[in-house]
């Protein structure tokens, strides 16, 4: 549990720049933009990214491609977890009218589109975690090559 705690911690930090962006857009009234989410990615792999580096800086000499995805990864879900949890109730009980802005025509031909938008933020999230993180760990891995 001790090894978790550092992604833990970037975790929720990475979640309230998530929940901070979108309370931002909503007072600008372009939450309903869906090009803007594409900032998440954005937040979310800076968090990823932090949490790796300070993990290798911890972990020294014993840093491992493992131990490095595996912060990652932690840190990319507890976020996407939190911040799917923020936008559930957000879209269901703070703004009510949030999801048929989001879409007009979805929302009437599907009978559990708060569902349906719900995975999709978390699916998208779970995605964007597990493709950060393999390729921050390109960065961060140390090289089996011999030096020349």
């Amino acid at each position: 549990m001790k090894n978790l705690t550092l992604p833990i911690r970037f975790g929720i930090v990475t979640s309230a720049c998530l929940m901070a962006y979108f309370l931002i857009l909503a007072l600008m009234g372009k939450h309903t933009n869906v090009f803007f989410s594409l900032f998440n990615g954005v937040i979310t792999g800076f968090g990823i990214y932090e949490t790796i580096k300070y993990t290798k800086m911890r972990e020294g000499k014993a840093f491992t491609y493992g131990k490095g995805f595996t912060a990652g990864v932690t840190t990319g879900f507890i976020a996407t977890l939190l911040f799917t949890i923020f936008f559930a109730f957000y879209s269901t009980e703070l703004s009510s009218t949030f999801l048929s802005d989001l879409s007009e025509v979805w929302s009437k031909d599907y009978s559990n589109f708060e569902g349906i938008v719900f995975f999709t933020v978390a699916i998208m999230g779970f995605a964007t975690t597990l493709v950060l993180t393999l390729s921050f760990m390109q960065l961060f891995k140390t090289s089996n090559n011999l030096k020349k």
